[in-house]
């Protein structure tokens, strides 16, 4: 009976001792795991923005959809101009005299790719819409509209992804904290995110770290 009550105290004992271990080393390493994961995923969002502003530049408006997006990258091109400032000799009716008339010319030098301009020889923009890591191939939400602004209808543009969706496999204890996350310092909200369908915006809703982190 001694010896099984101490093989119960041992047992115990090293129980509590794993339990006190991981209480300390998880979120170290939920830490880790989660801004490994945020990283790859902003460079999509990055990707995105950058893509988005593309087709925006020529078009006008955001892609509502991936394919129209990706398309017009593999396709589309930027128009190359050249400002210069010209001027003439007009007759002016009012004052019956020649005037000087300054006027500024814009002239248009050539195109350049957009696949060659933002990715050049790389073609990871051909599954801009896959998330880093997603266990069952899940794919980033993103959708286009206009708002009203002061009487002007501005196009915007959204894409995110559920951090449920990049933490999957991660305790749910401390999923539900990074859910919670309100903190300059962390991605706040459940989801990450790049532009808003409300407002004219093209931010992300990450902090300046991820921008270092990708930058190096």
């Amino acid at each position: 009976m001694k010896t099984i009550i101490q093989i119960v105290l041992w047992v115990g004992c090293i129980a509590l001792g794993y339990l006190i271990y991981n209480s300390i080393t998880g979120p170290i390493k939920f830490k880790e795991v989660k801004q490994e994961r945020y990283s790859q995923v902003i460079a999509k969002l990055k990707d995105i923005r950058n893509s988005q502003d593309a087709y925006k530049t020529v078009n006008g408006k955001y892609a509502n959809d991936f394919n129209s997006l990706i398309r017009f990258i593999d396709t589309g091109k930027y128009v190359i101009t050249q400002q210069r400032d010209s001027s003439f000799m007009e007759f002016d009716k009012a004052y019956g005299i020649d005037l000087l008339k300054e006027v500024k010319i814009i002239d248009t030098l050539g195109f350049v790719s957009v696949k060659d301009s933002l990715f050049k020889k790389d073609s990871r923009y051909k599954t801009l819409m896959d998330v880093p890591t997603a266990p069952n191939g899940e794919k980033f939400e993103m959708k286009a509209a206009f708002v009203d602004k002061s009487g002007y209808r501005a196009p915007v543009f959204e894409a995110k992804v559920d951090k449920n969706v990049i933490l999957y496999d991660q305790p749910k204890d401390l999923l539900a904290r990074e859910n919670a996350a309100l903190s300059v310092e962390e991605v706040n909200g459940p989801s990450i995110r790049v532009g808003s369908l409300d407002e004219v915006s093209t931010s992300g809703n990450w902090p300046p770290i991820y921008d270092k982190k990708n930058d190096q």
